[in-house]
């Protein structure tokens, strides 16, 4: 998985690790240890990352280089 990919959005969109993390409902240092690729990110914490960017999963994991998300139904 291209772990930059979901840490360049963090940065550019301005915020930190913490703010993701409260997001995601989650401890800080299991975002870091998923950013790191230390942990494998779970499936419903990609689909919540893709949706609070607007970005499609296959964008997050590197399959494309369309952020769009899939229309849906």
């Amino acid at each position: 998985m291209k772990f930059e990919t979901i840490r360049n959005l963090r940065i550019d969109n301005g915020y930190t690790q913490q703010q993701l993390a409260e997001y995601l409902h989650i401890k800080q240092n299991t975002y870091s240890q998923y950013e790191l690729g230390i942990l494998n990110y779970p499936i419903d914490v990609l689909m919540k990352i893709a949706d609070f960017y607007g970005v499609s999963v296959d964008y997050l994991l590197g399959r494309t280089n369309v952020k769009q998300p899939y229309p849906k139904k």
